[in-house]
C-alpha cells in the first residue's frame, strides 16, 4: 500500500523535474536567440539603476509567501485546537429509546 508520504515525494519528484525540464529549455531558447541575433546597443533607461533587480523580486515574493503560509498554517491549527473541545460523535449520539 502506498503511504501518503509516498505520494507527496513522488508528486514533489516530478514537479521538480518538470521544473528543470523547464529551466533546461528556457537556458537553450537564450542560448539560441543570442546566436542569431545582432549585438544590440546599449540603452541608458534613466532610473532603471533604481529598479530592484529579477532576483530580489523573486525573493520577496517567496519570502512574503512564507510568512503568509506561515499565518495561514498557524490559523488552521488554532481552529483544530478550538474544536478539539467538542464532544467526538459517539459520546453526543441520542439514545434510541425502545
Amino acid at each position: 500500500m502506498t503511504s501518503p508520504q509516498q505520494v507527496q515525494d513522488e508528486i514533489l519528484n516530478t514537479v521538480r523535474k518538470s521544473q528543470e525540464t523547464v529551466v533546461e529549455a528556457i537556458k537553450t531558447w537564450v542560448e539560441t536567440v543570442q546566436s542569431i541575433t545582432p549585438k544590440l546597443p546599449s540603452v541608458n533607461v534613466p532610473l532603471a539603476d533604481k529598479l530592484p533587480k529579477p532576483e530580489d523580486v523573486v525573493a520577496s515574493a517567496y519570502d512574503f509567501a512564507e510568512k503568509l503560509l506561515a499565518g495561514q498554517r498557524k490559523f488552521a491549527e488554532d481552529v483544530v485546537k478550538a474544536m478539539a473541545a467538542l464532544p467526538s460523535g459517539e459520546d453526543s449520539k441520542p439514545k434510541a429509546s425502545k
